[in-house]
Protein backbone atom coordinates (compact mmCIF):
# COMPACT_ATOMS: atom_id res chain seq x y z
CA UNK A 1 0.00 0.00 0.00
CA UNK A 2 1.17 3.92 -0.89
CA UNK A 3 1.15 6.78 1.03
CA UNK A 4 1.55 9.75 -0.72
CA UNK A 5 2.11 12.58 1.93
CA UNK A 6 1.41 16.38 0.18
CA UNK A 7 3.15 18.87 3.51
CA UNK A 8 5.34 22.03 4.00
CA UNK A 9 7.35 19.99 6.48
CA UNK A 10 8.32 16.47 5.31
CA UNK A 11 10.84 17.00 8.07
CA UNK A 12 8.54 16.17 10.71
CA UNK A 13 7.40 12.38 9.73
CA UNK A 14 10.81 10.62 9.64
CA UNK A 15 11.27 10.00 13.08
CA UNK A 16 8.19 8.13 13.70
CA UNK A 17 8.00 5.85 10.85
CA UNK A 18 11.84 4.78 11.00
CA UNK A 19 10.63 2.99 14.42
CA UNK A 20 8.98 0.09 15.28
CA UNK A 21 5.79 -1.79 13.20
CA UNK A 22 5.99 1.13 10.87
CA UNK A 23 9.43 1.13 10.21
CA UNK A 24 9.03 -3.25 9.63
CA UNK A 25 6.07 -2.83 7.36
CA UNK A 26 8.12 -0.52 4.78
CA UNK A 27 11.31 -2.69 5.30
CA UNK A 28 9.44 -5.79 4.14
CA UNK A 29 7.61 -3.75 1.55
CA UNK A 30 4.39 -4.02 2.70
CA UNK A 31 3.59 -0.07 2.77
CA UNK A 32 5.58 3.12 1.20
CA UNK A 33 5.54 6.05 2.64
CA UNK A 34 6.70 9.12 0.24
CA UNK A 35 6.27 13.15 0.46
CA UNK A 36 5.68 15.54 -1.27
CA UNK A 37 6.71 19.39 -0.55
CA UNK A 38 4.31 21.80 -1.31
CA UNK A 39 6.36 24.78 -1.47
CA UNK A 40 8.51 23.23 -4.06
CA UNK A 41 5.39 23.70 -6.34
CA UNK A 42 5.02 27.36 -6.49
CA UNK A 43 6.03 29.35 -9.19
CA UNK A 44 7.40 32.70 -7.83
CA UNK A 45 11.20 33.09 -6.74
CA UNK A 46 9.66 33.53 -3.25
CA UNK A 47 8.24 30.17 -3.27
CA UNK A 48 5.32 31.65 -1.81
CA UNK A 49 2.35 29.37 -0.79
CA UNK A 50 0.26 30.82 1.53
CA UNK A 51 -2.24 34.47 1.27
CA UNK A 52 -4.71 36.62 3.41
CA UNK A 53 -7.59 35.19 2.82
CA UNK A 54 -10.59 37.30 0.97
CA UNK A 55 -12.55 39.01 3.42
CA UNK A 56 -10.46 39.46 6.20
CA UNK A 57 -9.60 37.89 9.28
CA UNK A 58 -6.65 36.75 10.96
CA UNK A 59 -4.14 34.52 9.64
CA UNK A 60 -3.35 32.80 6.61
CA UNK A 61 -4.45 30.47 3.93
CA UNK A 62 -2.69 28.15 1.98
CA UNK A 63 -3.24 28.74 -1.89
CA UNK A 64 -4.84 26.36 -4.20
CA UNK A 65 -2.24 26.46 -6.89
CA UNK A 66 0.55 24.80 -5.55
CA UNK A 67 -1.68 22.16 -3.35
CA UNK A 68 -2.89 21.41 -7.10
CA UNK A 69 -0.03 21.21 -8.88
CA UNK A 70 1.54 18.71 -5.91
CA UNK A 71 -1.96 15.98 -6.73
CA UNK A 72 -1.48 16.65 -9.80
CA UNK A 73 2.32 15.73 -9.63
CA UNK A 74 1.18 12.39 -8.10
CA UNK A 75 -1.69 11.57 -10.17
CA UNK A 76 1.19 11.58 -13.33
CA UNK A 77 3.08 9.25 -11.20
CA UNK A 78 0.74 6.91 -9.55
CA UNK A 79 -2.94 7.69 -11.37
CA UNK A 80 -6.00 6.82 -9.21
CA UNK A 81 -4.79 8.05 -5.67
CA UNK A 82 -7.69 8.35 -3.08
CA UNK A 83 -6.75 12.06 -2.39
CA UNK A 84 -7.73 13.10 1.47
CA UNK A 85 -7.61 16.50 3.05
CA UNK A 86 -6.88 16.47 6.73
CA UNK A 87 -8.93 19.40 8.14
CA UNK A 88 -11.25 19.39 11.44
CA UNK A 89 -13.71 20.30 9.40
CA UNK A 90 -13.90 16.90 8.43
CA UNK A 91 -15.74 13.63 8.48
CA UNK A 92 -14.38 11.80 11.62
CA UNK A 93 -12.07 9.26 11.00
CA UNK A 94 -13.38 6.07 12.76
CA UNK A 95 -12.33 2.35 12.64
CA UNK A 96 -14.58 1.11 9.88
CA UNK A 97 -13.31 4.34 7.38
CA UNK A 98 -10.06 3.44 8.22
CA UNK A 99 -11.12 -0.55 7.71
CA UNK A 100 -12.24 0.96 4.63
CA UNK A 101 -9.05 2.61 3.90
CA UNK A 102 -6.99 -0.35 4.31
CA UNK A 103 -8.83 -1.86 1.18
CA UNK A 104 -7.30 1.08 -1.41
CA UNK A 105 -3.73 0.53 -2.67
CA UNK A 106 -2.57 4.28 -2.59
CA UNK A 107 -3.81 7.27 -0.54
CA UNK A 108 -2.60 11.13 -0.78
CA UNK A 109 -2.92 13.01 2.30
CA UNK A 110 -3.09 16.96 2.45
CA UNK A 111 -1.61 18.16 5.65
CA UNK A 112 -3.17 21.71 6.08
CA UNK A 113 -1.47 24.47 7.42
CA UNK A 114 -2.36 28.07 8.74
CA UNK A 115 -5.50 28.86 8.82
CA UNK A 116 -6.54 26.15 6.29
CA UNK A 117 -6.53 25.06 2.50
CA UNK A 118 -8.10 27.05 -0.17
CA UNK A 119 -12.13 25.80 -0.41
CA UNK A 120 -11.29 25.24 -4.46
CA UNK A 121 -8.97 22.46 -3.33
CA UNK A 122 -11.27 20.54 -0.87
CA UNK A 123 -13.96 21.38 -3.19
CA UNK A 124 -12.86 20.18 -7.26
CA UNK A 125 -9.63 17.67 -5.98
CA UNK A 126 -9.99 16.42 -2.20
CA UNK A 127 -12.14 12.82 -2.75
CA UNK A 128 -13.09 13.05 0.74
CA UNK A 129 -12.11 15.48 4.08
CA UNK A 130 -11.03 13.32 7.43
CA UNK A 131 -10.30 15.06 10.94
CA UNK A 132 -9.00 13.00 14.06
CA UNK A 133 -10.64 14.73 17.09
CA UNK A 134 -12.79 17.94 17.74
CA UNK A 135 -10.07 19.90 18.41
CA UNK A 136 -7.32 22.12 16.11
CA UNK A 137 -4.52 21.74 15.70
CA UNK A 138 -1.02 23.57 13.96
CA UNK A 139 -1.34 21.66 11.06
CA UNK A 140 -2.18 18.24 9.56
CA UNK A 141 0.98 16.40 10.11
CA UNK A 142 -0.46 14.84 13.22
CA UNK A 143 -3.32 13.67 11.52
CA UNK A 144 -1.70 12.06 8.33
CA UNK A 145 0.76 10.32 10.90
CA UNK A 146 -2.69 8.90 12.25
CA UNK A 147 -4.19 7.71 9.45
CA UNK A 148 -0.99 6.15 8.45
CA UNK A 149 -0.45 4.01 11.31
CA UNK A 150 -4.75 3.67 11.88
CA UNK A 151 -4.61 2.10 7.89
CA UNK A 152 -1.33 0.29 8.08
CA UNK A 153 -1.89 -1.51 10.63
CA UNK A 154 -5.06 -3.08 9.34
CA UNK A 155 -3.01 -3.82 6.25
CA UNK A 156 -2.33 -8.31 6.27
CA UNK A 157 0.75 -9.10 7.19
CA UNK A 158 1.79 -5.50 9.17
CA UNK A 159 0.96 -6.58 12.32
CA UNK A 160 2.60 -9.71 14.04
CA UNK A 161 -0.71 -11.26 14.72
CA UNK A 162 -3.50 -10.99 12.81
CA UNK A 163 -6.05 -11.52 14.75
CA UNK A 164 -5.06 -8.87 16.90
CA UNK A 165 -7.06 -5.94 14.72
CA UNK A 166 -9.74 -7.96 14.89
CA UNK A 167 -9.83 -7.84 18.96
CA UNK A 168 -8.85 -4.10 18.92
CA UNK A 169 -10.71 -1.25 20.69
CA UNK A 170 -13.72 -0.40 18.28
CA UNK A 171 -13.52 -3.31 15.86
CA UNK A 172 -16.55 -5.08 17.13
CA UNK A 173 -17.65 -1.69 18.14
CA UNK A 174 -16.87 -1.57 21.36
CA UNK A 175 -13.55 -0.69 23.84
CA UNK A 176 -11.59 -3.64 24.65
CA UNK A 177 -11.29 -5.29 27.65
CA UNK A 178 -8.60 -4.48 30.15
CA UNK A 179 -5.75 -6.18 29.85
CA UNK A 180 -3.27 -7.39 32.04
CA UNK A 181 0.50 -9.00 32.48
CA UNK A 182 3.02 -10.02 35.30
CA UNK A 183 3.21 -9.69 37.99
CA UNK A 184 0.43 -11.83 39.69
CA UNK A 185 0.25 -8.61 42.55
CA UNK A 186 1.65 -5.18 41.73
CA UNK A 187 1.37 -2.65 45.12
CA UNK A 188 -1.88 -4.30 46.22
CA UNK A 189 -3.69 -4.89 43.72
CA UNK A 190 -3.50 -8.60 42.07
CA UNK A 191 -4.86 -9.89 38.66
CA UNK A 192 -8.88 -10.67 38.37
CA UNK A 193 -8.80 -14.79 39.42
CA UNK A 194 -10.82 -15.82 36.34
CA UNK A 195 -7.75 -14.78 33.96
CA UNK A 196 -5.40 -17.43 36.16
CA UNK A 197 -7.99 -20.19 35.70
CA UNK A 198 -7.46 -21.44 32.07
CA UNK A 199 -11.12 -21.75 31.79
CA UNK A 200 -11.14 -20.12 28.21
CA UNK A 201 -15.33 -20.20 28.15
CA UNK A 202 -15.41 -17.74 31.05
CA UNK A 203 -12.27 -16.05 30.31
CA UNK A 204 -13.96 -14.90 26.75
CA UNK A 205 -17.39 -14.04 28.92
CA UNK A 206 -15.40 -11.75 31.54
CA UNK A 207 -13.68 -10.22 28.72
CA UNK A 208 -16.59 -9.33 27.24
CA UNK A 209 -18.73 -8.30 30.07
CA UNK A 210 -15.57 -5.83 30.93
CA UNK A 211 -16.00 -4.41 27.61
CA UNK A 212 -19.80 -3.63 27.89
CA UNK A 213 -19.01 -1.85 30.96
CA UNK A 214 -15.99 -0.05 29.81
CA UNK A 215 -17.91 0.78 26.66
CA UNK A 216 -20.74 2.09 28.90
CA UNK A 217 -18.87 4.15 31.32
CA UNK A 218 -16.23 5.84 29.46
CA UNK A 219 -18.03 6.13 25.85
CA UNK A 220 -21.92 5.06 25.95
CA UNK A 221 -22.75 6.74 22.47
CA UNK A 222 -20.84 3.53 20.86
CA UNK A 223 -23.54 1.28 22.34
CA UNK A 224 -26.12 2.58 20.32
CA UNK A 225 -24.42 1.36 17.44
CA UNK A 226 -23.49 -1.70 18.38
CA UNK A 227 -25.81 -5.41 18.38
CA UNK A 228 -26.26 -6.45 21.58
CA UNK A 229 -27.88 -9.41 22.99
CA UNK A 230 -30.89 -9.54 25.02
CA UNK A 231 -28.69 -10.86 27.75
CA UNK A 232 -26.06 -8.17 27.20
CA UNK A 233 -28.72 -5.71 27.52
CA UNK A 234 -30.06 -6.97 30.65
CA UNK A 235 -26.29 -7.35 32.18
CA UNK A 236 -25.52 -3.65 32.05
CA UNK A 237 -29.04 -2.88 33.72
CA UNK A 238 -27.99 -4.92 36.81
CA UNK A 239 -25.10 -2.92 36.31
CA UNK A 240 -26.76 0.29 36.34
CA UNK A 241 -26.39 1.33 32.61
CA UNK A 242 -29.62 1.91 31.19
CA UNK A 243 -31.20 2.19 27.27
CA UNK A 244 -32.40 5.26 26.12
CA UNK A 245 -30.13 7.07 26.08
CA UNK A 246 -27.17 4.93 27.67
CA UNK A 247 -26.12 5.72 31.15
CA UNK A 248 -25.56 5.53 34.78
CA UNK A 249 -28.54 5.17 36.55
Amino acid sequence: MRFDVLTLFPGMFRSYLDESILSRAQARGLIEVAFRNIRDYSTDKHHTVDDAPYGGGAGMVLMPDPVVAAIEAVERERPGGHVILLTPCGRLLRQERARELAMMPHLVLICGRYEGVDERVAGGYAREELSIGDYVLCGGELPALVVIEAVARLVPGVLGAEEAAAKDSFAGGLLEHPQYTRPREFRGTAVPDVLLGGDHARIARWRREQSLLRTARVRPDLLAQSNLTDEEVAFLGKQGYVVGPWKKG
